[in-house]
């Protein structure tokens, strides 16, 4: 009886070591998931053509083509991506390392045709310099900054009353 016992101990030790439970298989999928949602919504900039990657941006070096593409971006993008272009409800965030690191020609291209499929629209129809200056904000961005953490000792009160002795009045 106990030599049953061991074994069917054994055999069990090996199955749940061997062969991933249901639960670490869901969540390796669901992390899988995550991962290929994330890539579809930024492989558009990688479909760029090489001519349209190779193009430099003309206003890369004018002062005022980032603060006119913020306005740009108000009335036409932070709708979808965002106030902050941290992403929406509808558009990703602008911030992500696959925009911050793509070249200039193919955030163009992608404004220039969109990504209908997913609900971005074709802004063809605005003047290049316009797209240029976009693009100009965009790169401007950099990466999203760190969430703060909030710790358990942090409350209302400033930081130098802490633990102090008030004077009573």
């Amino acid at each position: 009886m106990k030599i049953r016992a061991v074994g069917l101990c054994l055999a069990t030790l090996l199955i749940c070591t061997c062969f991933p439970s249901a639960r670490e298989a869901q969540q390796t999928g669901s992390s899988t998931s995550k991962q290929k949602a994330k890539e579809s919504v930024y492989s558009e900039i990688g479909k760029a053509p090489e001519k349209a990657r190779a193009q430099h941006n003309p206003l890369e070096k004018d002062p005022d083509a980032v603060a006119a593409g913020h306005i740009l971006f108000e009335q036409r993008c932070a709708e979808c991506h965002g106030d902050t272009a941290e992403g929406g409800k509808k558009g990703p965030s602008l911030r992500a390392a696959e925009i911050q690191t793509a070249e200039p020609g193919a955030i163009f291209w992608v404004l220039t045709n969109g990504v209908v499929r997913k609900g971005m629209p074709v802004w063809s129809k605005l003047p290049a310099p316009q797209r240029w200056q976009l693009v100009s904000f965009i790169q401007s961005l950099g990466a999203a900054p760190p969430k703060p953490e909030t710790s358990p000792t942090s409350s209302a009160q400033p930081p130098a009353a802490k633990g102090a002795f008030l004077p009573r009045r």
